[in-house]
């Protein structure tokens, strides 16, 4: 996996789901703010409806009369004169009013018997409003001038304390801006916050959709990641998975069990080499060794080369099919010790010398042959890979770790790696090193090797101690 990380499904579409809701809201803004700018009696309708409502929630029966709520906020747009139903019901004259009427916007309330509420006009309510109280519509309005700004007039019959109370308003060229707060209320009411939750919803809908879709698939991949090859268990396909997601299970079912083929197969051809090969080069060695010409050793020693890396190659491809029930628990340091032992007499003849270092059992899991390869391999690269004697150390530590070192020629760090690993400097494939390595990844053990030329070499495996 790199190290970007990746977005989730479930994000990706609800970001698209948010961009397309946006642009159908902007769609749906220029829609709505289109139909109600080029239809000014609908305008008026509302403005008159919403601004009658607002007036009629500030009347209150008190003292037995109805009164207007003097800090009521729909008044700031009406503070002229205030006649609150007084003993005498009448409205202050002209000249009181000319001072405090607002410049183009009227309101009167009255009771259905003519009692006057609050009214902030005088001859403006003869010219704009209905000029009699009597049989009064429930609603009514007409427009002043026609165009914008607003200029309208209408009223609304409501039952207030059980009383019908009727208010007028007026608004001319209208100067408190009401076309905004109907478009902006509007859009409000009729797009923004039904879509807004719908948004919501539909947003939080598809994340759990997609989560709940998915979470078999990412079950199925925890579990694809456990499968070893070696023996491979075909993945549950869930009943309540989505057909795509249990057709992409199937899918790595069948490619698991070629998988398992394979490994069937190359378990069968490395039987075949290791049995087939193995015999004709022996017969050969039989042969060679009766012949006393000086030509013969020369072809012993390369039949010698010849059976040194079919046994690497051999070993090599019988890392990938190595069964779990192969790997028991073992003492390191008693097999480490044993293969000093077996090795020690090869080592000495070689002129170089060998050691073992540990202090006491320490128990790994691991595959007792394998480990036994391992060592026998590195003691064999500390020999050959030299042109002088060597002192060769073999230690395995108390943390479970085992440490071949020798002070031999060492090799450079920048050998380049080849097809079947890396092509040493001298031109020959470093096989031993290859099959460390793999082996080392099989048991999950830290491996590290520190060599430089003239230096020696030191190779360090960390098994997890049981």
């Amino acid at each position: 996996m790199s190290g970007r990380r990746r977005k989730r499904l479930a994000g990706l579409v609800a970001r698209r789901i948010l961009v397309f809701a946006l642009l159908a809201m902007l769609l749906q803004v220029a829609q709505i703010f289109a139909r109600y700018w080029l239809d000014d009696g609908e305008l008026g309708y509302i403005l008159i409806e919403r601004e009658t409502a607002a007036i009629a929630a500030s009347i209150h029966r008190v003292a037995g009369a109805l009164k207007i709520d003097p800090a009521a906020p729909v008044l700031h747009r009406y503070s002229g004169i205030v006649d609150e139903a007084d003993e005498v019901g009448f409205v202050h004259d002209d000249a009181d009013l000319a001072d405090h009427l607002p410049p183009a916007t009227f309101v009167r309330i009255a009771t259905e018997d003519g009692q006057t509420v609050y009214s902030n006009c005088g001859e403006e309510c003869q010219e704009h409003f209905l000029p009699s109280l009597d049989n009064t519509p429930d609603f009514w309005r007409r427009t002043i001038e026609p165009g914008k700004p607003l200029s309208v007039a209408g009223g609304r019959a409501f039952m207030i304390d059980g009383e019908r109370v009727l208010i007028d308003v007026a608004v001319l060229h209208d100067p408190d801006d009401f076309l905004a707060s109907i478009l902006t209320g509007e859009m409000i009411d009729h797009m923004l916050v039904p879509m807004g939750l719908m948004l919501a919803l539909t947003i939080g809908a598809s994340i759990l959709s997609i989560s709940a879709a998915l979470r078999p698939v990412s079950a199925a991949a925890r579990a694809a990641d456990a499968i070893d090859p070696r023996s491979p268990a075909p993945l549950a396909i869930d009943d309540a998975m989505p057909e795509e997601i249990a057709g992409f299970v199937e899918a790595i079912n069948r490619l698991f069990a070629r998988t398992a083929e394979m490994v069937t197969a190359q378990k069968v051809f490395s039987a075949a080499v290791a049995h087939e090969i193995r015999t004709p080069l022996a017969m050969l060695r039989l042969e060679l060794d009766r012949i006393t010409d000086p030509r013969a050793r020369r072809a012993e020693a390369d039949v010698e080369r010849l059976s040194h890396i079919l046994e690497q190659l051999t070993a090599l491809a019988r890392l990938d099919v190595v069964e779990e029930a192969a790997f028991i628990e073992t003492d390191l340091a008693d097999l480490a010790a044993d293969v000093v032992s077996d090795m020690a007499p090869l080592v000495i003849d070689r002129g170089s010398t060998i050691a073992f270092e540990g202090n006491g059992p320490v128990t790994v899991k691991l595959v007792p042959s394998l480990i036994q390869n391992v060592v026998r391999n590195l003691i064999e690269n500390s020999l050959k890979h030299t042109d002088r004697s060597v002192d060769i150390v073999v230690a395995v530590g108390e943390d479970g770790s085992l440490t071949v070192s020798d002070n031999g020629s060492g090799f450079a760090p920048c050998e380049a790696q080849g097809e079947f690993g890396r092509v040493k400097a001298s031109g020959s494939l470093g096989l031993g090193l290859t099959i460390v390595e793999r082996i080392a990844k099989l048991h999950g053990a830290a491996l590290s090797i520190r060599s430089a030329p003239g230096e020696g070499c030191s190779v360090h495996f960390a098994f997890a101690h049981l």
